[in-house]
């Protein structure tokens, strides 16, 4: 493959369908817009992957279903392409902890593509060569469920995962836009029917990142995989990237079974049956609820439809449901500052009890009360702590390290449970309920300050809109057993929660290329800086150690707190700041300042903006 310039196939036509028609307003009319140029072509366009053969036609034997919505681009460049060289390392770099992300779409600058075709094709055939291996399946045919969010490059990504899939000898089922959770339950869910349960799957997505990333996360019956698995598929792909023939792909061709499923109905049925068991199976437990939602133009505008309605909500002012990759309205983050905004807003404008906002693939959310109270972060993990505490008294919830003082002190002394403040990341907290399970210390709760959230009576599954059932659980259970309407019943479980008046995140990042590293790792040069501050800390009496701490230094004192840690992936050291004032927030800040001001390769910029303040 290396310097190799790949044939063109011309296969009827070329064309790229996008889902929403303002990107057709948007974009159309621009001849020369560098983005309309750089579209990545569809199944049926010029294909340019190392991996095709002549009879690509036959190949495509599924056809896909418009709507008379869909609007098509067409994208009739023949300039021909080159696969580059690519060995292990880079390969490797695509890692992002326990998910694969890379840039799949060009026309950014600085921002080269890391994820063609080819190299998709590589990874879901080691995907599928490790589950093999992983299942011991012998004689016996697996099955793959695919699907992706509104990612722009998500259905060339698709037709890649699939040929990929194929040359490992699994069989491929197309869920089209979906969920992440969804994904992961399709490998729970027993419904031959549904073509269910699924030995593995896929989802194509990178999460809120912007419209020309995308990246793979991957699921068995066990959960998401981890670092360790994800490590092992890029190796393995990065062999299959280099050894792959033609030959290899007519094989699959020939062989590969790829059928398309609904799956998305039997998903939301099962959140749906949900809320009516918990209201004692009533059929519409949420009439006459006015509940708004935003989906961010990512793939969780299912949630008003075939999840509210059903149950009897009004969803009227529901908003940015239709998926466009290009996230035209605002980031679908329910951490991001103008996605809550929005959705606040509409919950004022349209009077409505409750708003619910997700990210692109709905394994996170958030929820405004109808006063306009946000429950997101702290005030999102005490309102579920309340609940789950509710039906399991005293078990232990385990939340990420960023998480507040206050939050400790009400899950314990409001609630009477117990707080396990662990690491960042979504599936360290996840495995760590998991763990303390198995260690005989009750644990239904794992939950991150970033909206990711799982229960243990969900099989451990980080997924937004089940958070948000346990939600609609509350209120309807409440009506029901009179105990009160509308969001004033969440309002009010979360009273007591002590908020801090000043919370900050500011970024230290590392120089990777300063002479001050001499030559070192950055997480070495982190781990130092981090010994310096703790060093710091030992000879300040307004200041006290966290006893036990997981990740990084936390620091009490000045009636505040800050947590210093190493990013899991990138050369950043986060500082989060939490003080009831400015003044003991720039105290604080201060402390950490002075410790590192002899590391010449840390971008304290930001750190001095806020002392000097």
């Amino acid at each position: 493959m290396e310097g190799k310039v790949l044939q063109k196939f011309n296969v009827e036509q070329c064309c790229y369908y996008l889902q929403n028609k303002q990107f057709k307003t948007r974009y159309q009319r621009q001849p020369n817009n560098p983005f309309m140029s750089a579209l990545l072509p569809c199944p049926r366009g010029n294909l340019y992957s190392s991996m095709r053969a002549n009879s690509l036609s036959k190949y495509y034997q599924t056809t896909t279903s418009i709507s008379k919505q869909t609007s098509f681009y067409c994208n009739a460049s023949l300039s021909s392409a080159t696969v580059p060289s690519l060995d292990k390392t880079d390969f490797l770099k695509l890692q992002n902890g326990s998910d694969i992300r890379g840039v799949a779409v060009p026309g950014v600058e600085g921002e080269p593509v890391s994820l063609p075709e080819p190299v998709t094709e590589a990874i879901a055939a080691a995907f599928g060569q490790w589950l093999l291996h992983k299942k011991n399946a012998g004689s016996r045919k697996l099955r793959v469920s695919v699907g992706h969010d509104s990612r722009i490059s998500a259905p060339t990504l698709l037709e890649a995962v699939s040929r990929g899939l194929g040359v490992s000898g699994v069989d491929v089922v197309q869920f089209g836009l979906a969920s992440t959770p969804a994904m992961f339950n399709s490998t729970l869910t027993e419904d031959e029917s549904f073509l269910c349960p699924a030995d593995g799957a896929i989802m194509i997505t990178a999460s809120h990142l912007p419209y020309n990333r995308n990246g793979f996360k991957f699921f068995t019956s066990e959960g998401g995989l981890g670092k360790v698995d994800i490590k092992n598929i890029l190796e393995r792909a990065a062999d299959i990237y280099q050894n792959f023939s033609d030959e290899n792909l007519t094989k699959s061709q020939r062989e590969v079974s790829i059928k398309k499923v609904d799956y998305m109905a039997v998903y939301t049925s099962g959140l749906v049956n949900a809320v009516r068991k918990a209201a004692g199976d009533l059929e519409k437990p949420l009439e006459g609820f006015h509940i708004v939602v935003d989906a961010g133009n990512g793939a969780g505008g299912f949630f008003a439809a075939k999840v509210l309605e059903p149950l009897g909500a009004i969803t009227s002012g529901s908003q940015f449901l239709e998926p466009d990759g290009m996230f035209p309205n605002h980031i679908p983050n329910p951490e991001d500052k103008t996605a809550m905004q929005a959705i606040t807003k509409a919950v004022l404008d349209n009077k409505a009890d409750l708003g619910i906002i997700f990210d692109t693939d709905v394994d996170r959310s958030a929820a405004v009360d109808s006063s306009g109270r946000e429950f997101n972060r702290n005030r999102l993990i005490a309102l579920l702590s309340a609940i789950v505490l509710e039906e399991h008294p005293g078990t232990t919830i385990v939340t990420d390290s960023v998480t507040s003082d206050g939050l400790t002190s009400f899950i314990e002394k409001k609630l009477g449970g117990k707080h396990h403040r662990f690491k960042r990341g979504y599936k360290n907290v996840i495995d760590e309920a998991i763990r303390l399970n198995s260690t005989g210390e009750e644990s239904h709760l794992a939950i991150e300050t970033s909206g990711h959230g799982a229960l243990k009576e969900n099989h451990w599954l980080d997924d937004g809109a089940y958070l948000m059932v346990k939600i609609l659980n509350k209120l309807a259970s409440a009506r029901a057993a009179g105990e009160g309407s509308g969001s004033k019943v969440l309002t009010d479980l979360v009273e007591g929660l002590e908020e801090p008046k000043v919370a900050l995140e500011l970024r230290l990042k590392i120089d990777k290329n300063h002479s001050d590293l001499e030559g070192r790792d950055f997480r070495e040069y982190g781990e130092m800086v981090l010994q310096q501050v703790s060093n710091s800390i030992e000879t300040n009496p307004n200041l006290k150690k966290a006893s036990v701490n997981y990740e990084g230094i936390r620091v009490s004192g000045f009636g505040g707190w800050f947590l210093l840690r190493l990013s899991l992936h990138d050369p950043v050291l986060p500082l989060n700041i939490e003080a009831q004032s400015e003044d003991d927030a720039v105290k604080l800040g201060l402390v950490v300042a002075n410790a590192v001001k002899e590391f010449n390769a840390l971008d304290t910029s930001a750190l001095s903006r806020l002392t000097r303040s």
